[in-house]
């Protein structure tokens, strides 16, 4: 048998304590699921901008090329 976690056995004997430990994995939950929502941009980029990278930097053809023939195997 798995000995229980630190403490485990006396959070389950105070109703309030079990409350507020379950409040806390849901709380922890949410945090975690809201932090991998992408960021919502409210208006679009024209189709004619400069693409970015992830760090906001302007991507060139030549970075485009480079990439290509990494994909590509070249």
């Amino acid at each position: 048998m798995i000995a229980p976690a630190m403490g485990m056995n006396k959070i389950f004997r105070s109703r309030w304590a079990a409350l507020l430990w379950a409040a806390g994995v849901i709380w922890t939950a949410y945090d975690v699921a809201e932090a991998s929502v992408p960021p919502r941009h409210s208006t679009a980029a024209a189709p004619h901008a400069q693409p970015t990278d992830a760090t906001g930097a302007a991507v060139s053809d030549e970075d485009m090329k480079v990439l290509r023939g990494l994909i590509d195997g070249n």
